[in-house]
Parts: C-alpha cells; structure tokens; sequence
C-alpha cells in the first residue's frame, strides 16, 4: 500500500555529492541533469560559487552510486554580447534530453530581467553549443521531448512562477528548436500540496502507457516554502492531453539532508535515467545543498498517475 503513495526508495548512503566531492572552491552541489552517455552514467550539476552565482560542471559514474566531479567547470555564463546580459547571474538547473545521436541540453539563463530558458547541444559532453534562448523571462523549468512529435520538437516549461506568481505546466512546440509556439497550460496549481506553483522535473521518459515525467509542487507553509514531488502522463501523440497524474505527492523531504540546508525542505530532481530492468534512478538536489539518488520500478510510479481530473483547455 505504501508504495502506491511512495514509490521511491532513498538510496541508504545518501547524499551521493556534497560540497566537500567538488575539487574547487565553491558553495554548495545541486539539482543535477542526468543521462547514460556511452554505458556510463553522466550528472550535469549546478553548482554555485562563492558569489553566489552558478555554472555546470560534469560528474561520471560506472555504477550509478559512486560519481567523481571534474576538476572545473564544463559551462559557464557566456560572454558572447548576444547571451551574457542574459546569462550575467548564472546559468541554472539543466536537463539533458538525447534526442537520435545529439544530447540536448536546456537550462535556466539568470540576469537582470529574470530567468528565461537556454537550449544547448553537445555529441560528446566535450564541447557546448548554444542553440537559442527559447523563451522570455520569466521562464524556467524547461524539458524537451526525446523525439520529435508529428513533425515537431516538444518543450514543457514553466512561464510566471516567480515573484509569488502562479506557475502552470504548459506545453509548446518548434519546427527547429529556435522558434517556440502553439502554447498550451496542462496541469495547474489546485489546493493541496502544490497549491502554489508546479513546475516539470525530468524530461519524459517513453512508456507504453504514454509519456511519464517529474514534475515538482510547491506549497507556501507558515514556516516556508516546501517543494514535493509528482508524477505527470501525457498522450504518446497528443502530448497536450494530460491522461493522468498523481493526486498526491509521491516524494517529499523527510531525510535531515533534505530538511536543513540552504533552502530547506527541498527535493528537486532534474534528471533521471531509466535502466534495462525498468528501474529508474532519480538523481535529486536535497535543501539546495547535496545532490541524491532515490530509486522506483517504472510501473510503481505509472500507478501514481490517476485520471482523476480534466486538463485545463
């Protein structure tokens, strides 16, 4: 019965990143892209230095469990005149979608109108090419699809949302990754448990049920903010029909890791990846201060998702 409500697992030697893994000065590891890149698994962490400002520096794995960070950065804000205004505060939160050969890499530009959404591209996570800045501020929270649909790239993210605004799920689509529109919201903040503002977590994974991700809710409690975890399925055609999604969270902070840090009472995954055996490992940023692993079978969090409501439009 638990598992119907809390399908993941905490992996038991949690946190697998902290501060101290990172061989350079910095403040805190979180919220971590991730992917399989040629049989090894690959994070993408946000990283914040001493500014408080954050860049993206990559960690590898054999095993999943056990991650060396490189010795600096990999992205960093751009200085190109067409980016940097935009990127001057940091660049924030990736995720990575492997899309036929090429690994897509959307993240959050901060400067100082706001945030807005920054796609990139890499064959080999050597070297970084910058595509577009897909969005206005304010925007963030952006996955793309890992195939194109009817034609179509396909992005979720996540205008408004900040400053106390509502923040809903909307879907829109490209012909080529640079030119966004046909805008649609899916899910929208109801009462309860992420009552203030959602946002999309992982990029979708491919079942045979529909497209399955991530996504996060927030709820303004008396002592703060707390972000919880839901589970979100989309038609595998028509992306914009939300089939079902999880009335309830199905993960939240409960661990003192995810508790106490610097923004407390966080879980926020932004990768996972999906093995042989139809586990999943999500790799998530805990109180914006380490970076875990938490573990579910594919088909535990596929029942999370229950039709219980119409989508808006």
């Amino acid at each position: 019965m638990l598992k119907d409500l809390h399908p993941f697992e905490r992996y038991p030697h949690n946190p697998i990143l902290e501060t101290d893994d990172v061989p350079y000065l910095c403040n805190t590891v979180f919220n971590a892209a991730a992917c399989k890149c040629e049989g090894r698994y690959l994070l993408l962490l946000r990283i914040e230095d001493l500014r408080g400002r954050s860049h993206l520096t990559l960690a590898v794995s054999e095993d999943g469990y056990h991650f060396k960070i490189e010795d600096s950065p990999w992205v960093t804000p751009s200085q190109d005149p067409h980016y940097e205004i935009y990127e001057r505060y940091g660049i924030e939160d990736p995720r990575i979608t492997r899309i036929d050969d090429v690994y897509y890499i959307t993240y959050t530009a901060y400067g100082p109108f706001g945030p807005r959404v920054g796609i990139g591209r890499t064959k080999d996570f050597k070297e970084f090419e910058r595509i577009c800045l897909a969005t206005e501020v304010d925007n963030k929270d952006a996955v793309l699809f890992p195939e194109k649909i009817n034609g179509n790239y396909v992005m979720l993210d996540r205008p408004s949302g900040a400053g106390g605004g509502q923040g809903s799920i909307w879907i829109t689509y490209s012909p080529d990754l640079i030119h966004w529109g046909h805008a649609k919201a899916i899910l929208t903040p109801e009462p309860g448990w992420g009552h203030s503002k959602l946002g999309i977590s992982t990029p979708p994974v491919k079942t045979e049920k529909g497209w399955l991700a991530l996504y996060h809710g927030v709820r303004e409690t008396g002592s703060g903010k707390l972000y919880r975890i839901g589970a979100l399925l989309m038609d595998l055609d028509r992306p914009e029909k939300v089939l079902g999604y999880s009335p309830h969270f199905i993960f939240g902070p409960r661990e003192p890791y995810e508790r106490t840090g610097d923004v407390p009472n966080v879980v926020f995954p932004c990768g996972l990846v999906l093995e042989k055996d139809h586990r999943v490992k999500m790799y998530y940023g805990a109180a914006d201060t380490c970076i875990a692993l938490a573990e579910a079978s594919l088909e535990d969090i596929l029942k999370c998702c229950v039709s219980s409501h119409e989508a808006p439009g």
